[in-house]
C-alpha cells in the first residue's frame, strides 16, 4: 500500500476524521497549559484532578437516570468537580500554612475516594463509564467536538491574555508581587486552566492518561529549547502530532486510541531525551569522552 493510501484510507470514516480533529485541537491545548505545569513543576496537580473529577461524572451520571447518553451534561458535571477541586487546593494552600503537595494529596483522595464511593453504587458503571477511563477519541461526536473547541479556544484565549502576568508568577512568585502583580488571583486562574484542559483531554484519553498528555510533550519542547514562547510552540506540533499519529496507529494495528497516542507522545520524549543536540544523554556522553579523550 503507498503512502498516499495510508494516509487517506481512514478519512473514508466521518469517526476518523472527528477524531483527529478532537486529537489535533486536545494535543495543542494541553501543551500551551502543560508548558506553565512543566515550568512550575504542578505535574501532580495535574494527575490529581484527573481523579478528581470522578464524583462529578457519578453525579452527571446519576442525574441522567443512569446513562451516559448525554455526554454533555457528564463533561459539565465532570468540569464543575475538576475546577471546584482546583480552587480548594489553593484556598487550602493559601497563606503558606499547609504546603501545596499536602493539600494536592488530601483534595485528591477525598474527590477520588468520593468518586469511587458514588459509583459503587451504581451496576452499570464498569461498562457505560470506562471511556472516561481509558479514552474513546473514535466516538466523539459533533457536539463533543464544539464542546472541546469551545472550551479550547477560551483556555487558549485566557493564556493569551494574561500571558505576562502568569509568565512572571511562574518563574518567581516573590517578584511578581512587588510588580504589584495578582498573584492569588493568577495562581487561581492557572489552576482553572489545568482543570479545563484535564476534562477537555478525557475524552481523547481518559482519566489513566490525561497527564501525559499535559505534561510530556511540554517537557520534551523544554528539552529542545530555553524560551517560552518557542516551547510552547514546540510543544504544540509535538502535542498535535502525537495525536494524529497515534490515531492513525490505532487504526492499523487495533489498539486503544488514547494508548496509542500517549505512546507516540513518550516515544518523541525518549528520542529527544536520547539525542537533542547540546541537552541528550547520547550528546552529553560523546561530550564526556570528547574532553576526556583530550586531556
Amino acid at each position: 500500500m503507498e503512502l498516499s493510501e495510508l494516509l487517506l484510507e481512514p478519512l473514508r470514516f466521518s469517526f476518523m476524521q472527528r477524531g483527529l480533529l478532537a486529537a489535533v485541537m486536545v494535543g495543542v491545548v494541553c501543551s500551551v497549559v502543560g508548558a506553565f505545569v512543566v515550568l512550575r513543576g504542578m505535574a501532580f496537580l495535574g494527575d490529581a484532578l484527573a481523579h478528581a473529577i470522578l464524583p462529578g461524572v457519578a453525579i452527571g451520571y446519576m442525574a441522567n437516570g443512569g446513562s451516559s447518553a448525554d455526554r454533555g451534561a457528564l463533561f459539565w458535571w465532570a468540569l464543575g468537580a475538576a475546577i471546584l477541586s482546583a480552587l480548594g487546593i489553593g484556598m487550602i494552600t493559601q497563606g503558606g500554612r499547609i504546603k501545596e503537595d499536602s493539600a494536592i494529596g488530601i483534595v485528591f483522595v477525598g474527590m477520588f475516594a468520593l468518586g469511587i464511593a458514588l459509583i459503587s453504587a451504581m451496576r452499570s458503571f464498569a461498562v457505560d463509564l470506562s471511556h472516561f477511563l481509558f479514552g474513546n477519541v473514535l466516538g466523539v461526536s459533533n457536539a463533543d467536538l464544539w464542546r472541546i473547541a469551545i472550551a479550547g479556544f477560551l483556555t487558549l484565549l485566557a493564556v493569551r491574555m494574561f500571558y505576562r502576568p502568569l509568565v512572571a508568577v511562574a518563574f518567581d512568585e516573590t517578584h511578581a508581587a512587588t510588580l504589584r502583580l495578582p498573584v492569588t488571583a493568577l495562581n487561581y486562574l492557572l489552576l482553572a486552566l489545568i482543570a479545563v484542559v484535564v476534562v477537555v483531554a478525557l475524552q481523547t484519553v481518559g482519566i489513566a492518561l490525561v497527564l501525559a498528555m499535559l505534561v510530556t510533550p511540554a517537557t520534551t519542547a523544554a528539552l529542545l529549547t530555553r524560551r517560552l514562547p518557542l516551547m510552547m510552540g514546540v510543544a504544540t506540533l509535538i502535542g498535535a502530532l502525537s495525536g494524529i499519529s497515534g490515531l492513525y496507529l490505532s487504526y492499523y494495528i487495533s489498539i486503544a486510541s488514547g494508548a496509542a497516542i500517549v505512546l507516540v507522545c513518550i516515544a518523541v520524549f525518549l528520542l529527544v531525551f536520547l539525542a537533542a543536540p547540546g541537552r541528550g544523554w547520547l550528546w552529553s556522553l560523546f561530550a564526556r569522552r570528547r574532553q576526556a579523550a583530550q586531556m
